[in-house]
């Protein structure tokens, strides 16, 4: 999948969400995909386009509301609009 197609999907449902929400990754790929399946496997791929987003300052990556590489492991993580500066 393109990840312009992930990025497009991920800030659709931002847009949905009022201001300070956040969405999990896998809210993302479920979007995307309907089968379980196929939507865990487009995991890696969503969880890489927000990393290259949140470098790019587009996008925010925490966990439990502390600042995170999208790609690391510890637990799931939320991604959000950049604060405001």
């Amino acid at each position: 999948m393109a990840d312009s197609t992930i990025e497009e999907c991920l800030f659709g449902l931002l847009a949905q969400r009022c201001e300070g929400a956040t969405v999990c990754p896998s809210d993302v790929a479920r979007a995307l995909v309907a089968d379980a399946d196929r939507w865990r496997a487009l995991m890696p791929q969503v969880r890489q386009v927000a990393q290259r987003l949140a470098q790019d300052k587009r996008l925010r990556v925490t966990r439990k509301g502390v600042p995170v590489d999208a790609t690391s492991r510890g637990g799931p993580i939320r991604l959000g609009r950049p604060d405001k500066s």
